[in-house]
């Protein structure tokens, strides 16, 4: 767990409350604005109800992951001490090409051993970081990178991390094979990120040429087929590397404000962030500030941030779960002030959580405060989601990584992807090096939030705009590990 209050900052006045591979949030850490923060891949091991499992790690000097003050650039040096390559993605920033983490575009892994020096001015909010490969991220090789600012510096709150995981003892690779039950395209760690598109295949740059009344009236066709929610039942979902067989408590103040900075880096599972009895606004998505959002329920897809005020009065506990969609299964953390009596909790729900934003309700309700400017698309390229579970092939224009056909632009125009969902199960779909505005939902337009990461759901249409940014290959993908490993991404290819 990350835990910052502004009196922590002011007096240093509160004491941690449980020991944690995810420390609180501080300015201790002996970081100024221009000194270079080391951070190690290697090795952890969990408890996991009771038995040990060894996962990746990200380990900065003091904590998992890394937190950034106002005005400090992210100066970073990645050491590489696991025993096999690897490269470390910094989800929510917008980096030099050549810093963003993709193996092979354009710079290779990280050898055992070896080190890489990152340097370029950082975008605040609560971000994360990972593997850009399945098989270790889906091993928890991920952690957060929160970058504070002048407002959260002074305001008179709280700050607690939850990292959001789904958790196999099983090897990432079985657990690909069992979810496909043997039938699997090309897996897509062991591809060559770097892969140009396939000879002779077209650029994506306008939706001129496709059908839409016909693609439309197929989804009509589908109406009796029944989503997919979740392929695979994990071992266990955690919170902070925690179950809710012994979750973490945070020590708070009695009558003090929170702000939850809540990751959602699971494989392959939705959460519905549950705040119970505490009242609870949604202010912030993907790092991005919306209008404030009032609600003790809010949704969040893989890959995707949630930044929740919380105001609580007085003194108790609050569970804040994490449940997963269509299913009992949950997990959370407990805010509790000192001498609070700490309740029992199961890690099954009595009821089933229900389908996350099948309806796009929650997306359509966000608005952002920093929008784009308004401008007319340049270029407004569609991408068919599609996909099959037997054979398990999951495809963007019905191709997969290597068979793709870039998304072209220019620097400096104005992009509209739209995204058309043709399968039943829901895509997180992330799209590298940018800041998007979602500006359509299922035909009606809108002045949505700004993101990097978007659901899209079974039958559906997103439409985000951008402005393409530095001449580069950047990647567009879903963030669902199984699917990604499976070959669904393409590339946005800015010229």
């Amino acid at each position: 767990m990350v835990s910052f209050s502004r009196r922590d900052f002011l007096a240093a006045s509160m004491a941690a409350s449980v020991a944690t591979q995810f420390p609180r949030l501080a300015h201790a850490s002996g970081q100024t604005p221009a000194s270079t923060m080391r951070l190690t891949a290697s090795s952890r091991t969990l408890d996991v109800n009771g038995r040990a499992a060894t996962v990746w790690s990200l380990q900065s000097a003091t904590q998992q992951g890394l937190v950034l003050e106002p005005e400090q650039r992210f100066r970073v040096e990645l050491a590489n001490a696991m025993p096999e390559p690897t490269l470390i993605h910094w989800h929510g920033q917008i980096p030099p090409n050549a810093q963003d983490g993709v193996p092979d575009l354009p710079m290779p892994m990280l050898k055992p051993g070896e080190t890489r020096q990152y340097d370029f001015a950082a975008r605040a909010g609560t971000h994360w970081m990972h593997a850009h490969i399945p098989m270790q991220e889906m091993r928890l090789l991920a952690a957060p990178l929160i970058v504070r600012t002048q407002a959260d510096v002074k305001a008179d709150q709280q700050e607690v991390v939850m990292m959001l995981h789904d958790f196999a003892f099983d090897p990432p690779q079985e657990v690909i094979q069992r979810i496909a039950g043997g039938h699997t395209s090309a897996g897509h760690s062991g591809m060559n990120h770097g892969a140009m598109p396939k000879e002779n295949s077209e650029p994506v740059h306008s939706m001129a040429g496709m059908n839409h009344s016909t693609m439309m009236s197929g989804m009509s066709g589908m109406g009796g087929m029944e989503m997919d929610l979740n392929d695979y039942d994990w071992d266990a979902y955690l919170t902070n590397d925690r179950t809710l067989t012994d979750p973490e408590v945070v020590r708070i103040e009695r009558n003090t404000r929170i702000r939850l900075r809540i990751i959602n880096a699971a494989s392959a599972t939705v959460f519905w962030i549950d705040t119970g009895t505490a009242s609870a606004r949604l202010v912030a998505v993907d790092g991005e500030a919306v209008q404030p959002l009032a609600g003790t329920r809010f949704g969040i897809s893989m890959g995707q941030r949630l930044d929740v005020e919380l105001q609580l009065s007085g003194s108790g506990a609050w569970p804040i779960l994490a449940l997963r969609e269509g299913a009992q299964e949950r997990t959370g953390l407990i805010l509790a002030t000192q001498g609070a009596k700490i309740p029992k909790l199961s890690p099954l729900s009595e009821h089933k959580a229900p389908a996350f934003d099948t309806d796009l309700a929650q997306e359509s309700r966000l608005v952002a405060l920093n929008p784009l400017p308004q401008r007319t698309a340049d270029r407004s390229p569609m991408l068919m989601l599609g996909g099959t579970m037997q054979p398990y092939r999951w495809t963007i224009n019905n191709r997969i990584w290597g068979e793709h056909a870039p998304v072209t632009a220019r620097s400096g125009e104005r992009v509209e992807i739209m995204f058309h969902n043709m399968s039943m199960m829901a895509h997180p779909m992330h799209l590298h090096g940018h800041s998007f505005q979602v500006v359509e939902i299922n035909g009606k337009r809108m002045r949505g939030a700004r993101r990097d990461t978007v659901h899209v759901p079974p039958m559906a249409t997103v439409t985000i705009a951008l402005d393409a940014g530095e001449a580069a290959r950047w990647m567009l993908h879903c963030h669902h590990m199984p699917h990604l490993e499976t070959g669904m991404m393409t590339e946005f290819a800015v010229s």
